[in-house]
């Protein structure tokens, strides 16, 4: 029996849809405050309508106005709610059935690990096969700058972060501190943010390949890395690297980051 495509559309209230249009046309605004007819515009419904949506947004603290003439802007009482959902985020939650599927696809270790100061800290981590550990154990700190997780988040860092980060006397991205080649990194970090993972071909631990990808939030800055680990060739380690980008943006959306301006090259 074919199933009726309106049949999930009767139960939809034109105006409380149209409501989430107007505040999902302010976020999405690059202008500070939004005039009523560029939200027309753009929501495709009435200026009276409109108007009365807005006015009664304004009601509950959702929207605010500088007056019609300066524009719309979303209000402070969407800082209630958005608290309210983030309270309930729990990295680990999300990221468990993420970790285990892309251990299953590389048959090897994925890892999650979480930015804590300087340092990274390992928070969950998934094996293929039992046999082979090849992760630090859970509750682990390694330098933020470690082999393949440091040069995917520093690749996905503000700037002015990512200097700072420079400056520190010891860096790890090639391992030994001594190995430390800026010049080849910030190639390294180019690649990076094109492709949306880094690698390590057994600079940290011989043997030992990984390709990693940076978690990002609703700050739209990295809090942390996915990781896969293994005895990987250099071919496997191309094949998985996409898989890894791909589960990093999926955990990354999943709490909330807008990756509009990310990935641009692996998504095109």
């Amino acid at each position: 029996m074919k199933k009726d495509k309106n049949a999930d559309n009767k139960y939809i209230v034109p105006a409380v849809e149209q409501a989430i249009r107007v505040l999902l046309c302010l976020a999405g605004s690059k202008q500070a405050h939004m005039g009523l007819t560029e939200i027309c515009e753009e929501v495709r419904i009435h200026k009276s309508k409109a108007f009365g949506i807005l006015h009664t947004l304004q009601r509950f603290s959702l929207v605010q106005s500088r007056g019609r003439k300066k524009g719309y802007s979303l209000g402070t009482g969407l800082i209630a709610l958005s608290k309210k959902v983030l309270d309930g985020i729990n990295v680990i939650t999300f990221a468990d059935p993420i970790i285990r599927d892309l251990s299953d696809k590389v048959n090897g270790t994925a890892a999650l690990g979480i930015i804590d100061g300087d340092t990274v800290v390992v928070v969950s981590r998934y094996e293929s096969d039992k046999k082979i550990i090849v992760t630090p154990r859970v509750g682990k700190h390694v330098p933020i700058s470690f082999g393949a997780h440091g040069k995917a988040i520093a690749a996905f860092l503000p700037e002015i972060e990512l200097d700072e980060l420079l400056k520190k006397d010891k860096l790890y991205f090639h391992g030994a501190p001594e190995n430390f080649d800026r010049e080849r990194l910030i190639k390294e970090l180019m690649l990076a943010r094109e492709t949306g993972y880094a690698t390590d071909m057994g600079e940290i631990t011989p043997g030992l390949n990984a390709a990693a990808a940076p978690v990002i939030d609703i700050s739209k800055k990295p809090i942390g890395y996915l990781l896969v680990l293994g005895l990987f060739s250099a071919d496997e380690i191309k094949e998985y690297g996409p898989i890894v980008a791909q589960a990093g943006r999926d955990l990354s959306c999943q709490l909330g980051a807008n990756l509009d301006d990310y990935f641009k090259e692996a998504e095109a």
